[in-house]
């Protein structure tokens, strides 16, 4: 397995997909059934190339991520060759990024003299999708990229 197993919950979102999947392996729902009481790690077999299928995807269209904790906004772009990262550090204690009115704040207030930025890229050092996977893994979120922008526009 590359990625790991989707959750119960993610299972359930792409139930009708699963079904897909299982029909281009000339799997019907009562096979599955069977499957599953009589061939249990056929059946994981099952589910980790699906869920692999499906994570390869999503990472391969994401283009950006962000993770957000009390004192540190990390926002990424993930380019074809390179991810670009801002770092943006808040150095008022009194302050919390995880705190709807101080992240609003943060956001009328982008150039106070309590935040810190900084801007890198990086090329991949492996396969693209499982440096993104690892960000992902390690709490980061896909994003639709308008706070990466607004940031990059920020601190040219």
């Amino acid at each position: 397995m590359k990625y790991r197993q989707l959750t119960k919950e993610q299972f359930s979102e792409l139930h009708k997909e699963f079904a897909e999947f299982l029909a281009t392996q000339q799997i019907d729902v009562k096979e599955w059934e069977e499957i599953k009481a009589e061939k249990p790690s056929m059946a994981e077999e099952e589910l980790n190339i699906f869920s692999d299928l499906v994570w390869e995807d999503v990472l391969t269209k994401t283009e950006y991520l962000e993770h957000i904790s009390e004192r540190d906004i990390n926002l990424f772009k993930c380019t074809s060759k390179e991810i670009l990262r801002i770092y943006v550090k808040l150095n008022n204690s009194s302050k919390n990024f995880l705190n709807e009115v101080d992240f609003n704040w943060f956001l009328q207030n982008p150039t106070d003299d309590s935040l810190d930025y900084f801007k890198a890229s990086k090329k991949y050092s492996k396969d693209r999708n499982e440096e993104i996977f690892k960000l992902i893994e390690m709490g980061s979120v896909i994003s639709k990229g308008e706070l990466f922008t607004a940031t990059s526009q920020l601190i040219r």
